[in-house]
């Protein structure tokens, strides 16, 4: 599946200096084009527009459709009118300040999740969380083993769109938290159906991937949590 489509974000003062040649700057959004709010899932956005989730993964060139941020600009139908590319900002003449040295930067605080997870299949974990290169653990397991729900929930996203997580499903367990299941063999269940924790979604493979295997996420407002310390038996 091509995914040629690139995400479009930029913020308000970029999107109005692109647009300060009409008298009416939010035509960018009804020409085809949607400002993710707080709290919106790609499914709901999906579901408002009358779109599929993977049509919106495809035209946006989603590498993760798990994680969308207020403020990004999405494109909603295939047949929008083109776009002002987003202003740049002119150089300013001004040597860039110096940062503070009483005044150290912080690294932003990871989300905390407030939820109970079940185990999602069985198996050792041959990868763990790290917040970069791995943001979920990996479980290993046999071909066609039964991947499970983790909570109860909604399924936002199953399919193919994003190559390097397989065949994927992610499910939304309500308004901040959402769990991913990645490189499955087959899918059992379809965008909108609801499900509850322990119900069979899935089966494991190797989709997108060079072992058998299941990766897990979990997600807390679009951002990556260790799902370990939420698990239970």
């Amino acid at each position: 599946m091509s995914l040629s489509a690139r995400l479009i974000s930029v913020s308000l003062p970029l999107l109005l200096a692109a647009c300060a040649s009409t008298s009416q700057p939010a035509a960018v959004e009804s020409a085809g084009f949607y400002r993710v709010k707080p709290g919106d899932t790609l499914f709901r956005i999906a579901q408002n527009h009358r779109v599929s989730v993977a049509n919106l993964v495809r035209w946006n060139g989603l590498k993760d459709p798990g994680s969308i941020n207020a403020g990004q600009l999405l494109r909603v139908s295939p047949t929008a009118g083109a776009a002002q590319a987003p202003a740049k900002r002119p150089q300013s003449s001004r040597p860039a300040a110096k940062p503070s040295a009483s005044e150290p930067s912080k690294p932003a605080a990871r989300p905390v999740a407030n939820i109970k997870l079940v185990w999602p299949a069985k198996g050792p974990i041959i990868a763990k969380f790290n917040g970069q290169g791995s943001k979920g653990i990996d479980i290993a397991g046999e071909a066609g083993s039964p991947v499970r729900a983790a909570a109860n929930g909604k399924v936002t996203y199953a399919g193919k769109g994003i190559r390097s997580y397989g065949n994927l499903l992610i499910i939304q367990h309500d308004n901040a938290h959402l769990t991913v299941y990645a490189h499955n063999q087959s899918l059992l269940v379809k965008e909108g159906q609801a499900v509850k924790a322990g119900d069979a979604i899935a089966t494991m493979g190797s989709s997108g991937t060079t072992r058998v295997k299941l990766h897990f996420e979990l997600r807390v407002r679009s951002s990556a949590v260790d799902p370990m310390p939420y698990l239970t038996d």
